[in-house]
């Protein structure tokens, strides 16, 4: 998938694995970032900043468990991409004030995954967001697909993240 997404030109991709051991994880961030690096495609690791930087990647999306983002920032400096999963407008202004590259936001709409971070922010929340965050990138995630990814756009968001689209 990683190939893939190279192929593709894919600005960003995501590991994901949050049940990996941290040895694990490394060795496929390594073999992944080698298939990244001299590409268009960043490579982001889900709340391992440590793993991110050690074995290559080009960043980190950070969770609401993750550690603040200034400190990331700090230890990781300025050319380590940084994004962070937010699900209110105090997050997301919280993230950007914080030296995050950019902010996920949702869920937009339903999707099972998301289901625990509460019911979908909808539309117009997320037209909201990208409002007041008036170009600061805002990629939109939860239950997003073919049928509705431009609404998403139209709300004003920079980008869209998927799992299931991209497993269909």
């Amino acid at each position: 998938m990683i190939e893939a997404a190279v192929a593709a030109e894919l600005p960003l991709v995501q590991i994901r694995e949050k049940s990996l051991n941290a040895r694990v994880l490394y060795e496929l961030t390594s073999r992944a970032a080698a298939i990244t690096r001299e590409s268009k495609t960043r490579l982001l690791v889900n709340d391992r900043f440590d793993i991110a930087r050690a074995a290559g990647a080009g960043g980190v999306q950070l969770t609401t468990r993750s550690l603040p983002v200034d400190v990331v920032r700090r230890v990781c400096g300025e050319d380590f991409l940084i994004g962070v999963s937010t699900h209110s407008m105090e997050t997301a202004l919280a993230a950007r004030a914080g030296g995050a590259d950019f902010v996920v936001f949702g869920p937009v709409f339903d999707t099972e995954s998301k289901r625990a971070f509460g019911p979908p922010q909808g539309l117009e929340k997320l037209r909201e967001v990208t409002s007041a965050l008036e170009g600061f990138p805002v990629v939109a995630i939860g239950g997003i697909n073919l049928e509705n990814v431009l609404e998403c756009f139209s709300a004003g968001a920079s980008g869209m993240a998927a799992i299931r689209l991209f497993n269909e």
